[in-house]
């Protein structure tokens, strides 16, 4: 699969950067190509020759390597990182004030379909996001390599992955970093359980989304596939049961036939089973690299009231994002809206969190029982 422009630009940046630092000697050529004169670690590493060159767009320079998100190139640029820049820190200086209305901001992002809030205050306040990067490669009789992003808030919770990508170009960019003061009040790191648990829950619904237009093109390849041997097996066996039908019972005749259609529905089927292996898809995933941003937010503090009960919660206006985190939901770290508050710990879920038991449908908080209905264990 060829990169598109402006994705080929960012890679041919990344790698040229990357060279330069590990000592090689590089030159842009034309088109959208890098010349590299490769010291023997990276030679080794990259699997490249002393000269080499590289291309990175729709057309090569002339005997250019193509390099790309496919393949193994980003095994390569591994091996040559090792462990360097797997976790790093930045501050992010934002200055931009909070729109006039903070109330209006809550209740455009804050859609509660059986419970009130109400806004108690906000406050300017540090906060850190923890942005980890997953490479996810997808095989089946095609493959796909993509990067998946997911970013939390520490200090509320909140997976926001509109605000962690309007952060993206601001982590790119080589400027020096804002100072932190001093005593500035940051939310403590969160344990490796937390973040495993976290990763573990939220993870899988946006590999879903970037799998999708990959899954997509697998399942029209295989109805495309079935309908054609369906269609070729279909007319085998119609021939065959059409000489069968006009031949009397017990003929030797007859009986060949009915075997003939008889094995071609047989083949049919091995085909098919075939087939399901062949699109059968595997997903693999990895870390790749974790960011410990750090900036300062206006945090809202807002009180959520279901009947005659009532918590306080936090919410963070990112100013350059310019957009209000919304919480994520208690049970499956989904954010899309509207949510719902369950009467047993006014914990935030998605509909689905306080769906019906399939069972005995009874409504129960996924979130209070994560082990299944607490009336029939469903």
């Amino acid at each position: 699969m060829l990169l598109e422009a402006p994705q080929a630009s960012r890679l041919q940046s990344f790698v040229a950067d990357l060279l330069r630092h590990e000592a090689a000697l590089v030159e842009p050529i034309e088109p959208e190509g890098l010349e590299v004169l490769a010291p023997a670690g990276m030679q080794q590493a990259l699997g490249i020759g002393e000269l080499s060159r590289l291309g990175f767009g729709a057309t090569l320079p002339s005997s250019a390597v193509r390099v790309g998100m496919e393949g193994d190139w980003l095994d390569r640029f591994g091996r040559l990182l090792g462990a360097r820049g797997r976790w790093t820190r930045r501050v992010l200086a934002a200055d931009v004030r909070m729109p006039g209305d903070p109330e209006r901001v809550l209740g455009h992002e804050l859609v509660l379909d059986n419970a009130t809030f109400r806004l108690l205050g906000v406050t300017p306040a540090w906060t850190r996001y923890l942005i980890m990067d997953f490479r996810a490669s997808a095989v089946s009789d095609d493959k796909r390599d993509f990067i998946t992003r997911l970013g939390v808030n520490l200090a509320t919770g909140a997976l926001s992955d509109a605000v962690v990508m309007a952060l993206d170009p601001y982590l790119d960019r080589n400027d020096e970093a804002a100072a932190m003061p001093l005593d500035a009040d940051l939310p403590a790191m969160w344990d490796h359980e937390r973040v495993v648990g976290l990763v573990g829950q939220a993870l899988p619904l946006r590999l879903e989304v970037a799998l999708d237009p990959f899954v997509r093109g697998l399942r029209r390849r295989l109805v495309r596939d079935q309908d054609r041997l369906h269609r070729y097996h279909n007319d085998l066996h119609h021939e065959a049961m059409r000489r069968a039908v006009v031949l009397p019972e017990g003929d030797p005749k007859r009986l060949r036939e009915e075997h003939r259609a008889a094995a071609i529905g047989r083949e049919y089927r091995a085909k098919l089973d075939d087939l399901a292996r062949q699109y059968a898809t595997r997903v693999t995933v990895e870390w790749v690299q974790t960011q410990d941003v750090v900036m300062t937010v206006h945090r809202l503090s807002v009180q959520i009231r279901r009947r005659k009960a009532d918590r306080t919660i936090a919410l963070d206006w990112n100013p350059l994002a310019r957009r209000l985190e919304p919480p994520a939901c208690d049970a499956t770290a989904g954010i899309e809206r509207p949510r719902l508050l369950c009467d047993e710990a006014l914990h935030l879920v998605v509909p689905a969190g306080l769906a019906p038991c399939t069972g005995c449908g009874r409504a129960f908080c996924r979130a209070c029982h994560r082990g299944g209905c607490p009336k029939c264990g469903g």
